[in-house]
């Protein structure tokens, strides 16, 4: 580390993202970050790139990136070219993945919703799953 970088625990850097030291060292393994230099006691020591780093991943898992999206991003901005572009891409993937996920939540939403007016009714008809009433009750019976 030159004069002019901070010097960075792995402690301290994840303190200043507001993550764990235990996110950092599977950004590590994940390949999101290079090897940090070590003291020579063998400690991690990162500098204010890495801080950069850090906060860009943070920023990118805040807005629903996988780490695979923002290897990928991180990759392009290595090159020293703006991620924007595929950023655009794989934020549109992604809306598209919550927009199908929020229309299966409202079909359980509206599934449940039966369910418990069934309950609140008193019977065992559909759509309550059959093994919730016991089998006499099933057979024309009502649920108590």
């Amino acid at each position: 580390m030159t004069a002019a970088t901070v010097a960075l625990t792995i402690g301290k850097l994840a303190e200043e993202v507001g993550v764990s030291t235990d996110t950092i060292r599977h950004w590590e393994r994940e390949g999101l970050f290079p090897a940090p230099e070590r003291t020579a006691t063998g400690y991690r020591q990162y500098g204010t790139v890495a801080l950069d780093r850090a906060r860009f991943i943070r920023a990118c898992q805040r807005a629903g990136l996988r780490l695979a999206d923002i290897a990928d991003l991180l990759a392009v901005r290595d090159t020293g070219s703006c991620p924007c572009e595929p950023a655009g891409q794989h934020l549109e993937r992604r809306i598209g993945e919550i927009t199908a996920e929020i229309a299966r939540l409202e079909g359980l939403r509206t599934q449940l919703t039966n369910m418990l007016r069934a309950v609140d009714a008193g019977t065992c008809d559909p759509p309550l799953p059959e093994n919730w009433c016991p089998p006499i009750a099933s057979q024309g019976g009502e649920c108590q």
